[in-house]
């Protein structure tokens, strides 16, 4: 079994772009929404790192997932606080779900559970400590099955990521609940300088035909902030969406100026250690103080800043059919994938986007407390339009297009269930049609959840109700 596995004719799409992907989907025909099946569609899957991986074989093999790197909890705080960088759990974990299923006995198999595996969170640091040095050392189980050759490649980059954490030790690097894959892609990006790069090798040795696109392209530590409608301004992803009880100590305002001109994400803001995160907290939440009013980004100095999106993300608009934005976080997975300068107008002018659908929450989170449906509707159109208006300088002003609701959302999928009210009457005046599904129950929370036999009939209606009119 090869594990530098590549497309057979690569596709121009962008290939000398510091994001390409080596498994780009080919360009499809704008006649293609008439001629063929649901299974030949092409997807832009906008999510975050969990809330669609149960959804991914839904969108086949023809999907192009576009993915935040500003998630600052997780074994990811850790690698940020002592090694700085962009977040790449989200990347990871969808990297690894995308892994192809094979016999148990495959080494790829194998290969899977290492670059999965967790080291425990109850533990004390010298047992987590323990195990990762008979990991990187190379004698631990998880070897077993993996081949030589294939095992001392990993392990390279498992040494490498030995060595920057060995340059860093006074920073004391908490090993507890640490992922060895964020190790794996952590090591790949820091040494080709290069997160796509990193992506590929991670695709290339697990087989998988993932397309992968982190939403920025940057060697640095991206961090969003929120600014709430009375005034609040919360910085992190976790001190937006799930606070822990260590503040991050930092002046925001917008009047500051960045003290150096250089690259507006250089350097790293103060980080707390090891944010460990029990996703199972997620619906119980202390609510803001006001409702979100924007998302933006900022860099070390707390400056709001504008970075420039992957091209590669805005390429791939104008090559798929189908954009989903997936269920999940709406403010800290959604939005850092659209308050970019150029993703409204590559949406919305897109001549190969046929459907662009929104999947609602079964259910409302910290981040979208009181939320109904047409106030996701209206969130996301209100970010795109923000985000695509360009600033003025000297008092000089220059007409912007504002876009319509339709032209960002074409349809809206809800679960039959869902505890977020759906105003069926409402959206479709907005121009968004809804259609109701049947999802499965979520055990835990006794919730209705997205499954990927109910996302791809949703699909399938909506593009057959769009051929025949």
């Amino acid at each position: 079994m090869s594990y530098f596995t590549l497309s057979p004719n690569p596709p121009n799409s962008g290939a000398d772009s510091p994001g390409s992907s080596p498994h780009a989907i080919p360009g499809q025909s704008t006649e293609l929404l008439g001629s063929t099946s649901h299974e030949d569609t092409s997807f832009v899957v906008i999510s975050g790192g969990t809330g669609c991986n149960s959804i991914c074989s839904a969108f086949g093999h023809s999907a192009c997932y576009i993915l935040p790197v500003s998630d600052d909890g997780g074994s990811s705080s850790e690698i940020i606080r002592v090694l700085g960088g962009p977040s790449i759990g989200d990347i990871r974990s969808r990297l690894v779900r995308l892994i192809p299923s094979v016999d148990p006995s495959s080494p790829l198999e194998a290969i899977r559970n290492l670059l999965a595996y967790r080291l425990p969170a109850q533990c004390t640091e010298k047992e987590a400590r323990d195990e990762w040095r008979d990991i990187v050392e190379g004698r631990s189980k998880l070897w077993s099955g993996i081949p030589n050759d294939r095992k001392e490649m990993i392990r390279g980059f498992l040494v490498h990521f030995e060595s920057e954490i060995l340059k860093r030790a006074h920073k004391s690097f908490s090993f507890v609940n640490g992922s060895i894959g964020n190790y794996f892609l952590s090591a790949s990006q820091a040494f080709f300088r290069s997160l796509p790069s990193a992506i590929f090798l991670f695709s290339s040795i697990t087989n998988s035909q993932a397309d992968i696109l982190p939403v920025i392209v940057t060697n640095h530590t991206v961090t969003i902030a929120a600014e709430l409608e009375n005034g609040e301004r919360l910085v992190g992803q976790c001190e937006i969406s799930h606070p822990v009880r260590q503040e991050l100590r930092i002046d925001v305002s917008a009047e500051s100026e960045p003290a150096s001109p250089v690259d507006p994400l250089d350097g790293t803001l103060p980080r707390s250690r090891n944010v460990l995160f029990q996703s199972e907290g997620k619906h119980h939440y202390e609510p803001l103080g006001a409702r979100i009013a924007r998302l933006f980004y900022i860099n070390a100095y707390g400056s709001e800043i504008h970075p420039s999106p992957n091209p590669d993300y805005i390429s791939s608009l104008s090559r798929h059919d189908v954009l989903v934005y997936s269920c999940g976080s709406l403010w800290t997975s959604i939005m850092p994938c659209l308050a970019l300068k150029g993703v409204a107008n590559g949406i919305a002018r897109s001549r190969s986007l046929k459907a662009k659908i929104l999947l609602l929450n079964s259910a409302n989170d910290r981040e979208t407390d009181g939320y109904t449906a047409v106030d996701y509707i209206r969130t996301i159109t209100r970010t795109l339009n923000d985000g695509h208006h360009a600033q003025t300088y000297g008092g000089l002003s220059k007409a912007d297009t504002t876009y319509p609701i339709s032209a960002f959302i074409t349809h809206l999928v809800y679960l039959k269930g869902t505890t977020v009210d759906v105003d069926v009457r409402a959206a479709t005046a907005l121009g968004v049609r809804c259609m109701e599904v049947d999802g499965s129950l979520d055990e835990r929370t006794q919730l209705p959840q997205f499954d990927a036999a109910c996302v791809s009939r949703a699909i399938r209606d909506i593009l057959d109700s769009m051929r025949e009119e």
